[in-house]
């Protein structure tokens, strides 16, 4: 209930698109799976079972993880392992377990620890590398490296201390490296020293011979490697800012492999290909090298993601990049800023990355001959004859098709003409599959093709119904090619109404297609023409409105007559009145009711005030205070939009009711 004073009452108110495609250079990991390791000593590659070992120091333990990177064992009871390698017939996985003072063996088929042999209380060993038929090792305190040797050939292991007898000794455990080919070559080095010391021995009489030392222009050493014909080894220290080779027979500088800052890593296939990396937060994180070390220029990149909180990529672990034997996969082990390590697994690492360049007219006129050119660009140059395919995607082929392949010159440019058919986006895709040295790549370019304007119309624009109207709605499309295809939208005012698909088909033989609307609110339909190739796409709309429906009834009078030829309910001035108001229901939603006076001939405004409608659509005011006697009045009911608390529907006005008050 509603009141309102008959004081208040009566008071008076008044261009050229280019997309480049493939992979990118950096290329990005293939694959990579999360580690449970707290940390990594080492990680190297089982070609045999198709297995990866890392260590794990803090941990204790050595992942054994499948060639997709997934986890598939873990050895336990391994405190501090460190160093690892593997047995030429990649049987035996051997591990310098500091923690224990003991190298251990694990059965690569069976995955467990097969054998541990003591190296002494307080040798600390964490380094092996098979050469010259014994398993040797760094081993010793701050201030007190050594190497020493594990001879399984006889009856009984046995463990060989001080086998470092130049009477130059090693300020720590020294890091080893040999390499299968080269049985007799073993490298040394310190990890984390500066300046770096690195020294070669000759291991062929059983004995370690040193054959060359030096300190090198270098500092921070984490990684080293011995090619695969003994003839060099390559150091990654954090500094100078490249991966520097070095002659094993005399250690004077070779090639040095163009990197970036902080090298951390290095290994090097049997077939001499070389994987450099390095810890960059900004840069690429690893770098390959094609066989024989005769250049610098890296062949492929790979650049990590950033699966942390820093603004940086994830980074590579020190000494954390393994080949497989075959070449076929590079194993790398990178850490996030939150101390989360992966194995990621990176395919097609020898192959340099091929980038497609496509350079396409902005527009065209459709059934006219254009010309495409572009570039594939890649390390090398291609081969004689080498050929990309072309694909023409567009309206009418969305699928693409397939045009005449384009060769490719030496230095990778191309261009091909053709006449497209159909107007609209015209997508031209250049691909190339690869080679031996070039890995697959592939570019888009797209072009504007001009088509023909559509006619589409639609009725009813801002056209006015009674509230829930059936209101039938029709798009008419005019000559197009093959398209004769319409959809007919509807989006009823009000959020709570999203816009929906009405109705979608072909037009009929007059080109129309129609769609009834029950106009219970103010409605915006929209017709569509998705084109063809041919005639461009169109779309249309049309507003349309709808009131409220809404009335009044009056109620408390004491008779009911005419004055004139207009109906008056007929009110005691003590008496009062009560107006019923029914209107369409929305939520919030207000009507305004206004009252007049009429005098002299004419009706005057005499107030008006808005009043919350009920949930149930209708809401009573009553008409209370002093009530003046032989003034005829009229009260209505009105809902104006955007004012009544809504704008879903048009300004609709109720009847009149007429009424006064007698003695």
């Amino acid at each position: 209930m509603r009141r309102v004073s008959t004081a208040t009452s009566i008071a008076v108110l008044f261009s050229s698109v280019v997309l480049i495609g493939g992979a990118a250079n950096p290329a990005a990991a293939d694959s990579s799976r999360i580690l449970p390791a707290k940390s990594v000593g080492d990680i190297v590659a089982d070609g045999v079972h198709k297995h990866v070992f890392i260590s794990d120091p803090a941990g204790g333990k050595v992942l054994v993880a499948d060639y997709s990177g997934a986890v598939v064992a873990t050895i336990a009871s391994l405190p501090g392992v460190t160093g690892l390698d593997l047995s030429a017939d990649s049987g035996t996985l051997y591990a310098a377990v500091p923690g224990a003072d003991a190298i251990v063996t694990i059965d690569t088929a069976a995955l467990k620890e097969s054998a541990r042999y003591a190296t002494g209380d307080g040798t600390d060993p964490k380094y092996p590398a098979l050469a010259g038929g014994k398993l040797w090792f760094g081993y010793g305190s701050a201030g007190d490296g050594q190497i020493g040797s594990l001879d399984l050939t006889g009856a009984e292991p046995v463990v060989s201390l001080d086998q470092e007898t130049s009477g130059t000794s090693w300020y720590a455990a020294p890091t080893l490296a040999s390499a299968p080919g080269a049985p007799n070559v073993l490298a040394a080095g310190i990890e984390g020293q500066s300046p770096t010391e690195l020294a070669t021995y000759d291991v062929g009489s059983g004995t370690a011979t040193r054959t060359a030392y030096s300190r090198l222009d270098g500092s921070n050493l984490h990684d080293l490697a011995v090619s695969p014909d003994g003839t060099r080894v390559v150091v990654a220290s954090g500094a100078p800012y490249n991966h520097q080779s070095y002659r094993t027979s005399d250690l004077t500088p070779g090639v040095a492999y163009a990197s970036d800052a902080y090298p951390n890593a290095i290994d090097i296939a049997p077939n001499g290909t070389v994987a450099a990396g390095i810890d960059g937060w900004y840069s690429p994180d690893v770098y390959v090298y094609k066989p024989g070390g005769s250049t610098t220029k890296p062949v492929r990149t790979y650049d990590f993601p950033n699966t942390g909180d820093s603004s940086g990529s994830d980074t590579l672990d020190p000494a954390g990049l393994a080949w497989a034997p075959d070449t076929s996969r590079l194993f790398a082990v990178t850490v996030n800023s939150r101390g989360a390590r992966s194995l990621r697994v990176l395919t097609d690492a020898l192959r340099s990355v091929t980038t497609v360049k496509v350079t396409a007219p902005a527009k065209a006129t459709r059934g006219k001959k254009l010309t495409v050119t572009g570039r594939a660009t890649s390390n090398g140059a291609f081969a004689a004859g080498a050929k990309a395919t072309v694909t023409r995607t567009d309206i009418e082929s969305p699928k693409g098709k397939a045009l005449p392949s384009v060769a490719l010159k030496p230095d990778g440019t191309f261009s091909f003409s053709d006449t497209p058919p159909a107007g609209g986006t015209v997508t031209y895709k250049v691909s190339y599959a690869g080679d031996t040295l070039h890995s697959p790549g592939s570019g888009s370019g797209k072009v504007a093709v001009s088509r023909a304007a559509a006619s589409l119309t639609l009725n009813h624009n801002k056209a006015l119904y009674a509230y829930g109207a059936d209101v039938s709605f029709t798009a008419h499309l005019g000559t197009t090619y093959k398209n004769r295809t319409v959809e007919l939208w509807v989006d009823p005012y009000g959020p709570d109404k999203p816009k929906k698909l009405a109705k979608t088909g072909k037009v009929n033989s007059k080109g129309n297609l129609s769609t009834t609307v029950d106009m219970t609110r103010d409605t915006t339909v929209t017709a569509v023409f998705k084109g063809d190739g041919r005639y461009a796409s169109k779309t249309v709309t049309s507003v349309a409105y709808a009131k409220v429906k809404v009335s009044t009834t009056v109620s408390k009078q004491y008779r009911t007559a005419k004055i004139g030829s207009t109906s008056y309910a007929y009110f005691h001035k003590k008496t009062n009145p009560a107006f019923t108001t029914t209107m369409s229901y929305y939520k919030n939603r207000s009507f305004k009711l206004s009252l007049e006076l009429y005098y002299q001939g004419k009706w005057y405004d005499a107030g008006w005030q808005y009043f919350k409608l009920g949930t149930n659509g209708k809401t009573i005011v009553t008409l209370s205070g002093t009530h003046e006697t032989g003034y005829r009045m009229r009260a209505r009911a009105s809902y104006v939009d955007g004012s009544s608390g809504d704008i879903v529907n048009s300004t609709t006005h109720g009847a009149w009711k007429y009424f006064i008050f007698t003695k």
